[in-house]
């Protein structure tokens, strides 16, 4: 299929290449990555061309500005790398938009800058990791908290969506993992802590008190639509406080949707698609961590309508960012 629009397109600013906690370690593959984190129109276009997407909208790697311990430098590297990424979007913006990065050390400043890259750099939303460090290199703060309800209030009044994005654990808080390393990576622990984030947005009552607000998970929901009957089910019968007014899911069909970022599996796919529908799925890569061509050759092939796919791979995104595109 071309015109295929994708999502979850990442890059970097010097500044976040260097924070702790990249999700990839250091070697040959890592600088590899580097290289292409900080390409915008060399093989990031040509790759697009060759696979069918017409446009992507990027956003800053992982951990970046949330792994800035220090409050002012957070705000201060937020502004000159969403100027930045505002001024390559302006080279191409017929294949090219922006997702603002945002200081969520102070949530009255990510609702500042978050303002400032939508009316004036005209950036469709922001990507944000789902967690941020503040002061201390062993903290991890969450943004279901009440100090993050102006933040929110301000996405909702924007009316753009929010992109929970994955980061690793904290190492403090991997003790799960010891032993077996592995599962501390992308493959394991970047689903079980953006899934987690994700549940405690919707058990805060965030989207009662702030209905319209939108947010995307990647990786066809961080294995959340697999769950879904499990924890509505477990919550009518265990004796345990959920403050939201309604189902998880929900919300999950209400104010939630899905990329296939770095998720090009039949099984996956259709059990989301199942779980959520065709108006809540939408294409992603999860470039350049993922590459372009498998993922837009499993899109293309897997078992779908020609409308369905054009509504994921394509005018679902469209709808959603309110994208200028026919």
């Amino acid at each position: 299929m071309d015109g295929k629009i994708a999502l979850e397109e990442h890059w970097a600013v010097e500044e976040t290449l260097h924070i702790p906690g990249q999700p990839i370690p250091a070697g040959a593959v890592w600088d590899e990555l580097r290289r292409l984190l900080v390409d915008f129109r060399g093989r990031r276009l040509a790759g697009m061309d060759a696979n069918g997407i017409e446009f992507a909208i990027l956003g800053l790697n992982s951990p970046a500005l949330q792994g800035i311990l220090d409050t002012v430098e957070a705000v201060e590297t937020a502004r000159r790398a969403n100027d930045v990424l505002a001024d390559e979007v302006a080279k191409s913006p017929d294949r090219l938009a922006g997702f603002a990065g945002l200081p969520m050390q102070d949530p009255e400043a990510a609702a500042r800058e978050l303002t400032r890259c939508v009316t004036e750099l005209g950036f469709k939303g922001a990507m944000v990791n789902c967690f941020t460090q503040r002061h201390a290199a062993d903290s991890a703060i969450y943004y279901d908290l009440p100090e993050y309800r102006v933040f929110w209030a301000t996405v909702a009044e924007l009316d753009v969506p929010f992109y929970l994005h994955p980061r690793l654990s904290l190492p403090s808080q991997a003790r799960s993992y010891e032993s077996q390393h592995w599962l501390y990576s992308p493959l394991w622990d970047f689903g079980h802590q953006t899934a987690t984030q994700a549940l405690r947005l919707i058990g805060s009552g965030l989207f009662d008190e702030f209905p319209t607000l939108q947010v995307v998970l990647g990786h066809l929901g961080e294995r959340i639509p697999f769950d879904l009957w499990r924890i509505d089910h477990q919550l009518r019968h265990l004796p345990v406080k959920f403050p939201a007014k309604k189902r998880v899911a929900d919300y999950m069909r209400e104010n939630f949707h899905l990329t296939t970022s770095g998720q090009f599996d039949d099984t996956a796919f259709h059990c989301s698609l199942a779980a959520v529908g065709p108006a809540r799925i939408m294409f992603s890569v999860d470039y350049p961590y993922e590459e372009m061509e498998p993922a837009a050759a499993w899109f293309d092939s897997t078992n779908l309508s020609d409308a369905e796919r054009r509504r994921i791979g394509r005018t679902n995104a469209i709808e959603l960012f309110k994208l200028d595109l026919a």
